[in-house]
């Protein structure tokens, strides 16, 4: 004859819930422990006020995996960040037709103010030649320095979080590659 037993069911909804506990709980916290690095780093390499300002990180959850996005919010902000990540060509640069409304250069420039082309303090009509602008890194070479920090960072919030409930493991070294 069998012990009578009591909460099998909820034993076993217990253990199914764990892997989304440890998914949202643990692994992101993880996944933003790790990225702060990272952002942390880009926000000390970027030359922008504008880029620094809007750097954003995100994580999300799906099918098991934990993934950490560190970009630029939508807006200037992002393009400054392009710009100043890849650089430009040179180019032309002129107020386009449509925008002008049958007005010359001179006087959308005196209209608008704000977001007129201006350079050494004199509002530019027609067509200007940009020379482009060089490349300055800091999203990519941000990963690349930073990538076993914040692998370290994660681990030891993984960690953190494991020995307060009793379950942690042993400290393993991280491999740099």
């Amino acid at each position: 004859m069998m012990a009578p037993m009591k909460g099998r069911e909820q034993v076993r909804q217990y253990f199914a819930s764990l892997p989304d506990k440890l998914e949202t709980k643990i692994l992101r916290g993880a996944a933003k422990a790790g990225g702060s690095v990272i952002k942390d780093e880009a926000k000390l390499r970027t030359q922008s006020d504008q880029v620094r300002d809007d750097l954003r990180m995100r994580t999300r959850a799906k099918d098991g995996k934990v993934r950490v996005t560190i970009d630029v919010k939508p807006g200037f902000g992002r393009s400054i960040a392009n710009w100043e990540e890849y650089g430009t060509d040179p180019h032309f640069i002129r107020v386009a037709d449509e925008q002008r409304q049958g007005l010359s250069v001179r006087k959308v420039n005196e209209r608008t103010k704000d977001g007129s082309l201006v350079i050494n303090g004199n509002f530019v009509s027609g067509t200007v030649f940009h020379p482009g602008a060089a490349a300055h890194p800091f999203l990519r070479p941000s990963l690349d320095l930073k990538g076993a920090e914040a692998i370290a960072e994660a681990q030891g919030y993984i960690n953190a979080k494991l020995a307060s409930t009793g379950l942690n493991g042993p400290d393993i070294p991280v491999d740099e590659e």
